[in-house]
């Protein structure tokens, strides 16, 4: 559970002046409470205080606890304060609109893909390779965010084309399926008061766990057939 941005780093500010660091912490933290609580996962915490943790770092806390998803939490900003809605994304080099493109240049800050050992490899070889690994972790991805988008839905407003593709740098691990999370706009007077609700809160980590819930036992029954 990565929640975005910290420290330094206060990520977008709300309409009453709240950052977006700590307002989707508390969503982090709420959701590996839920999770723990079930007894049926190990749940790591890229942060689970007020720091700041680099893109690259936050990849690498995936890969080295041999992570089955990663799930990173933002909360959004527009200049059209109408705008409201959560949103999914995954990655991919190109982005799916022109707003999905400025979120995700505002969000980078490294363009880095590490990982899978290819020592002994050739360059030929070692690059099928890593697309092969590469390309089934971000179809395990879109699985995940297809389920998620659903849940999503009977708890919060959505955006259009909920599911979003870009090239978010938290997204590059090529052997953990992830998603980035944008909960909502803190730029939307209404919905900014939802997000810093805690039923609000309670709705949309519930609607979370039970997506993670299904993705893993839809991967344990393809896994027995």
């Amino acid at each position: 559970v990565d929640p975005g941005h910290g420290g330094v780093d206060p990520g977008a500010h709300s309409i009453s002046g709240a950052d977006e660091k700590d307002i989707v912490l508390a969503y982090g933290l709420d959701l590996k409470r839920r999770l723990e609580a079930t007894g049926k996962y190990r749940v790591i915490m890229t942060r689970d205080t007020d720091v700041f943790v680099s893109l690259s770092d936050r990849r690498e806390i995936a890969q080295q606890n041999d992570a089955d998803l990663f799930v990173s939490l933002h909360a959004n900003n527009h200049s059209l304060s109408k705008i409201r809605g959560a949103s999914v994304y995954t990655l991919s080099e190109q982005a799916s609109d022109a707003e999905a493109k400025l979120v995700a240049a505002r969000e980078n800050t490294a363009d880095v893909i590490a990982g899978i050992d290819l020592t002994g490899q050739t360059d030929d070889v070692g690059d099928i390779l890593f697309d092969l690994v590469q390309r089934e972790t971000m179809n395990l991805s879109k699985k995940f965010a297809n389920i998620l988008v659903g849940d999503l839905g009977k708890v919060t407003p959505l955006l259009r084309n909920t599911h979003r593709y870009a090239g978010f740098a938290v997204l590059k691990s090529p052997v953990v399926p992830s998603v980035l999370v944008e909960i909502g706009y803190l730029s939307n007077r209404a919905e900014e008061r939802d997000l810093r609700a805690e039923r609000h809160r309670t709705a949309v980590i519930g609607a979370t766990a039970r997506a993670i819930k299904a993705y893993f036992e839809q991967q344990e029954a393809l896994n027995r057939s």
